[in-house]
């Protein structure tokens, strides 16, 4: 289903979501001590404030009013530091090295963790890349590739325009793609870079098909206001699930929102202390060998 997006543009409801976290980044910024400092989120979000605050649909409206759930702000500027984090290691163990956004939306990470050496590519959709550049300009090491995950002929490109180590970041994107196409995905970055590292925000498949769905669709349906598009099609059992997809895979860690004692979690940090719940939405990082 596709929804009224940006300068006439439409767009998906899955991909609606990066107004979502666009607004969660600019507002946590403007908060005092803040989790992440997005400047660029926050210029974003005022470029384009009085166009939400028009439109016909809720949530655009809700988002130009600033009405967020006060939690799901603290995580989504959580896992976007934790994301940013993950980047700058890479970099710093790999000067000059690749960082390819995938599934980016309106994310600003270039500007956060830019160490002047880097290459970064963000990769979305072409309606999407079509709104961002609308917004954002490439230049010099900043590159925008409009285009599905899903349709390889991106790699080549990549292939084309980079040498030395890659990193993958996959923030919010696999949990909406069909696990065999998530296989796929994987596989296909493994044999186009050897070597390189993938970063992917994953559920578990009780939130994707078992006992949880149910649950989250309400939770990105009815609260979030999202269309009926915007559901997850695909979870793992845990991390090691997508090591046995390929002899070359290897889990390096795992990272859950509980592992932060951000305080503003509030009595979320004690639910952490039941195993089963840190994997439910998580964090994944693998080396694709």
């Amino acid at each position: 289903m596709e929804k009224p997006g940006l300068f006439d543009v439409k767009i998906s409801d899955i991909s609606s979501t990066m107004l979502i976290t666009l607004y969660c980044r600019a507002l946590e910024s403007r908060s005092r001590n803040p989790i992440i400092n997005d400047p660029e989120a926050v210029r974003i979000a005022d470029t384009i404030n009085s166009r939400l605050a028009g439109s016909g649909e809720r949530l655009y409206r809700d988002l130009a009013q600033g009405k967020l759930d006060k939690k799901l702000t603290t995580f989504i500027s959580l896992r976007a530091r934790r994301f940013d984090d993950y980047a700058r290691a890479f970099l710093s163990g790999n000067p000059g090295g690749t960082v390819v956004n995938m599934g980016c939306g309106l994310d600003t990470r270039f500007w956060r963790i830019d160490d002047g050496k880097m290459s970064f590519y963000d990769l979305d959709l072409p309606e999407v890349i079509e709104i961002k550049r609308k917004l954002c300009r490439e230049a010099g090491r900043y590159h925008m590739i409009a285009s599905s995950v899903l349709d390889y002929n991106w790699l080549s490109l990549l292939k084309n325009e980079t040498g030395g180590p890659v990193l993958f970041l996959a923030e919010g994107l696999v949990m909406y793609l069909e696990k065999k196409d998530v296989r796929e995905l994987v596989l296909k970055l493994q044999s186009s870079f050897p070597g390189s590292e993938l970063v992917c925000e994953v559920v578990n498949e009780s939130v994707a098909h078992g006992w949880l769905k149910a649950a989250m669709n309400m939770r990105l349906q009815r609260q979030l206001h999202l269309g009926r598009g915007a559901m997850f099609l695909s979870g793992i059992r845990d991390g090691r699930e997508i090591e046995s997809w390929s002899p070359g895979i290897r889990l390096i860690d795992e990272w859950s929102y509980f592992d932060s004692s951000e305080k503003r979690l509030g009595p979320a940090r004690f639910i952490g202390a039941i195993p089963w719940m840190r994997r439910v939405q998580w964090t994944v990082h693998y080396k694709l060998g």
